[in-house]
């Protein structure tokens, strides 16, 4: 879905590199649950981790919690002492967290290791406010330590710090309920655990009876963020259904924002993923040499490695899902017995795709996968390219343009001049991307079901020899017949089983990209 004007708000603030005078620009770890020398990259205020159980995800919380001392003050330090002690069956030696932060225009690199018995460093790290938010706050209040002893009638309320408009009106908008009233209150019972008290209707009702995602909201609102400082959340969608993660998503953003402050957070849901830019996702993948970091990840392709469910044979990675479209209506139309065997994924950036190539040339995929760029981005490692010299919506625009838009108007139930004058208009906008919306619009149409008629009328043209470049890759996956590193469709020719009347040339040894043929990519349709 698009992006909230909170995150791009935020985006645009970060994107002019004025504000966030204390950034965490990146991290390696060495030596600690696995991690060989990684690095991990902050390339957005809001950084959201992926990945399974188990691969590393709160290391680099406690880590990054790690690299800064507290300011003088009432703000704790963390030290890494506090996450990754010795016990009787780990002991921790020739450990490194090397960082490198950045104030204002200076940057300064350090690290915190432990190459004995102590860790060493930590009087050179640089200062920050830094909260570290862990699960202990979806703990029912009833199991925390000490709190079962204000569940008495006889205590009172003795203090009390009631939300202002502005703090109720985000606790409002986050769990989707009006609330007359919220505060944080002590009993005459103990002077240091506060419970949160919220009302609704007028009727009041304490943590003691309030729902799991209630108390989390209310207390991780209860106070200010600190300026320029850097939080740290683990998992932050437990207990909250999907709208309210999207709300909170779109609230950090701004306080994010306000505050320039630095959020870095865990997570499995794909509403978190998809509320945020693809700079703000990183994936973490657990290979059998060790992890690999990456960036740019799709809510589908993250969902996707996360699920143990199988349910196809061969995976095929794609940009976005108007590239898997095209690439689907290709399939049936040419190879009908690929489709219900292959399962699309897009993963998000090209940069994605092009790791995602170099892991299939590898054979680090659990099961067949081929990983298809757009034809606008060149030739990759591993990548098979989409056909044409551009971006699919380009490409099939264009492409039906030239025949007139063929049949096109009829598998939509539209009239032929309001179809081509529709999709004609389009063609005019600068952004390719709004091409879809804009004529499915004009027509009256969902965007899918416009550019799935025309991808299927385009398809229908694709000659049968072009179509095989991208067939026998997928055919090979499923027999187990790996493709060569270079694989691309500009730089090799797959034999068809009829001799290919356009077929483009192989690379050059001089490795001089090949021009595809400036004529049209179909054959005239019979």
């Amino acid at each position: 879905m698009p992006i909230s004007n909170e995150v791009r708000r935020l985006q645009a603030k970060w994107l002019t590199n004025t504000g966030w005078p204390k950034r965490l620009v990146s991290m390696t770890i060495r030596g600690l649950r696995g991690w060989t020398g990684q690095q991990f990259d902050f390339g957005f205020p809001i950084m959201a981790i992926v990945g399974e159980n188990g691969v590393g995800k709160s290391t680099v919380l406690q880590c990054a919690a790690s690299v800064y001392r507290s300011p003088s003050g009432p703000a704790k330090s963390w030290y890494a002492s506090d996450y990754l002690p010795d016990t009787a069956w780990e002991k921790i030696t020739n450990a490194e967290i090397a960082y490198r932060v950045k104030e204002g225009d200076n940057r300064y690199d350090g690290s915190i290791r432990k190459p004995g018995e102590r860790w060493r460093g930590n009087p050179e790290r640089r200062e920050r406010v830094v909260e570290y938010i862990d699960l202990k706050r979806v703990q029912p209040i009833l199991g925390r330590v000490g709190y079962s002893k204000l569940a008495k009638p006889q205590h009172r309320e003795t203090e009390s710090n009631p939300f202002d408009k502005y703090r109720l009106e985000r606790l409002s908008q986050i769990m989707g309920h009006r609330y007359d009233s919220a505060k944080m209150a002590l009993t005459d019972a103990d002077n240091k655990r506060y419970v949160a008290v919220l009302s609704q209707q007028n009727a009041a009702y304490s943590g003691f009876h309030q729902g799991a995602g209630e108390t989390t909201i209310a207390e991780l609102l209860k106070a200010d963020w600190p300026k320029y400082g850097l939080v740290l959340i683990d998992e932050i969608e437990t207990s909250l259904h999907p709208r309210s993660q999207r709300r909170l998503i779109r609230d950090l953003a701004d306080r994010c924002r306000d505050s320039e402050t630095q959020l870095v957070l865990t997570t499995h849901s794909p509403y978190i993923l998809d509320e945020l830019p693809l700079e703000a996702r990183a994936y973490i993948i657990q290979t059998d040499i060790g992890r690999q970091i990456v960036y740019g990840v799709s809510p589908e392709f993250a969902m996707t490695k996360m699920d143990d469910q199988p349910h196809y044979e061969c995976d095929l990675y794609v940009e976005d899902e108007r590239a898997g479209r095209l690439l689907v209506e290709i399939l049936t139309r040419h190879a009908p017995s690929l489709v219900q065997r292959c399962q699309i994924i897009p993963y998000g950036a090209a940069s994605v795709g092009q790791a995602l190539g170099i892991m299939a040339s590898q054979k680090r995929f659990p099961r067949p996968s081929c990983v298809f760029l757009d034809g606008d981005r060149g030739p990759a490692p591993g990548c098979i390219a989409l056909p044409g010299d551009d971006a699919p919506e380009r490409v099939v625009f264009d492409e039906l343009a030239k025949s007139n838009w063929g049949t096109a108007n009829q598998r939509t139930g539209r009239n032929f001049a309001d179809f081509a004058d529709a999709c004609a208009k389009a063609m005019l906008l600068k952004e390719h991307h709004d091409w879809v919306q804009h004529a499915a619009t004009t027509l009256v149409l969902g965007g899918e079901i416009l550019w799935q008629a025309m991808c299927a009328e385009w398809a229908e043209r694709f000659p049968a020899e072009e179509a095989a470049k991208l067939i026998k890759p997928i055919e090979s996956a499923l027999i187990g017949s790996p493709l060569p590193l270079s694989a691309t469709i500009q730089e090799r020719v797959i034999a068809a089983p009829a001799a290919s009347k356009r077929s483009v040339p192989a690379s050059s040894a001089s490795n001089e990209k090949p021009q595809l043929s400036q004529q049209s990519l179909f054959a005239p349709k019979p």
